[in-house]
């Protein structure tokens, strides 16, 4: 019986030790970067975050019937991926805000649900508009940090960023993951 429990724990944690969810008080650090791989391509890459969102939901086939949604915050550590000689702590800060990006829009994506879904049928007409406009939204500032940051390299913008990244998640704070 031992052996079977020590098994199931060995093997919860490889399957789940890979996703770190977002929390005030974690912060990434450069160990959950584990990735070999960096397939971003470009000299001034010094490391990827790969990070999102996951949801789940439990809908009844009664189209009147209340739907719970559960959207999560991950990062990805085996997507992940770091250049050893070239990491700091303020590269690091830059990555943890890619992060607080991600947690962000899954603030944003809780309140539109919150708002526009509460039944079956809801979901079934709105979920999936909802969530790709919500993604692109997210896409397209994440990039836009990245291109108007240079990367992190860009100190005053990057100061600029992690204002607005801020107040973005103290304005969605009661959309927070319960």
């Amino acid at each position: 019986m031992k052996w079977i429990f020590l098994t199931c724990f060995l093997v919860s944690n490889v399957v789940f030790g890979q996703k770190i969810y977002w929390s005030e008080n974690v912060k990434l650090n450069w160990d959950n970067f584990k990735s070999k791989v960096n397939n971003q391509r470009g000299a001034n890459v010094v490391a990827y975050t790969n990070c999102g969102w996951i949801y789940s939901y439990v809908k009844s086939s009664n189209p009147k019937a209340p739907v719970k949604i559960e959207i999560s915050t991950v990062f990805n550590e085996d997507k992940s991926w770091k250049d050893v000689k070239r990491i700091n702590d303020y590269v690091l800060l830059h990555e943890q805000k890619h992060f607080d990006v991600a947690e962000l829009y899954s603030r944003k994506l809780r309140k539109e649900i919150a708002e526009n879904i509460k039944t079956s049928s809801d979901f079934d007409r709105k979920f999936k508009t909802i969530y790709n406009k919500i993604l692109k939204e997210y896409q397209d500032f994440q990039r836009q940090y990245d291109g108007e940051t240079k990367n992190g390299i860009l100190e005053d913008k990057q100061s600029e960023y992690n204002r607005i990244i801020a107040e973005g998640l103290e304005n969605y704070k009661s959309y927070k993951s319960s």
